[in-house]
């Protein structure tokens, strides 16, 4: 079982705190840590090894979802851009990665991939500092 099948489980069960709500494709969740304010996540609902095991309509809806979440996180955070990140490397089960990017970053990370940042020091989420946050991507969204 992996992490992302873990996290799956508490929004089923309503006990993942930073969880913004369920699409019809998965769950949109606030990443934790914040690497950027803003920075989310989307789970598929039931968890699968990579995009490529959804087919037809499951495949577009994930997709649609994850686009709807950058929406969101595009207008509630003001980012200059979404970048949308599949990986799979570390918890082989499919997510999305929506990282909200912008013009004031330093220059040695504007143009270079997130992971490259440094994650230690991002702060974890914590409902009394990204409240506000959760609060708005949920309104965003319609949740």
């Amino acid at each position: 079982m992996t992490l992302i099948h873990k996290y799956v489980e508490e929004c089923r069960a309503g006990t993942l705190e930073r969880c913004i709500g369920r699409m019809k494709s998965g769950w949109a969740v606030v990443g934790d840590p914040q690497i950027r304010e803003g920075y989310c996540l989307l789970y598929p609902d039931p968890v699968v090894k990579d995009l490529n095991e959804l087919m037809g309509p499951h495949r577009i809806q994930f997709m649609s979802d994850m686009a709807h979440l950058g929406d969101a996180v595009l207008t509630v955070t003001g980012a200059d851009r979404i970048n949308y990140e599949i990986l799979g490397n570390m918890e082989p089960a499919l997510h999305v990665h929506v990282i909200p990017r912008s013009a004031s970053e330093s220059e040695i990370i504007r143009t270079k991939p997130i992971w490259l940042d440094d994650w230690e020091i991002a702060p974890r989420f914590d409902k009394s500092l990204h409240g506000d946050l959760l609060k708005r991507l949920r309104q965003e969204m319609g949740f």
